[in-house]
């Protein structure tokens, strides 16, 4: 499992306050998924790939990859990357549509 993009991302000012807003029962579910992931990726049961698990740094949506270990090509992506994107520009939009309602 990639952890160095984990361990990045929690060391953003952004992450950083995510993580003050998560309660016990969540950060024990995190390291529980991490914990599986880890095991996943240790078994081999993946051949050549692995499973990283990263927040997208736009929509700060959790993003899970399968990303082979040799070329770190992306495989697979959950949710797609064109999805983050529509999430990215609806979220835009959005935060237009309010900021003419205030005037």
């Amino acid at each position: 499992m990639d952890i160095t993009s984990l361990q990045s991302a929690a060391s953003s000012p952004i992450a950083s306050s995510q993580v003050s807003q998560v309660s016990n029962q969540e950060a024990a579910q995190r390291r529980q998924l991490l914990q599986a992931a880890k095991s996943v990726n240790e078994s081999g049961v993946l051949g050549q790939n692995q499973l990283v698990f990263l927040l997208d740094p736009e929509t700060h949506r959790a993003v899970i990859r399968v990303v082979d270990r040799t070329t770190q090509e992306v495989i697979s992506q959950i949710p797609p990357e064109y999805v983050l994107r529509l999430a990215q520009d609806f979220g835009s939009s959005a935060k237009v549509i309010t900021s003419e309602d205030d005037t």
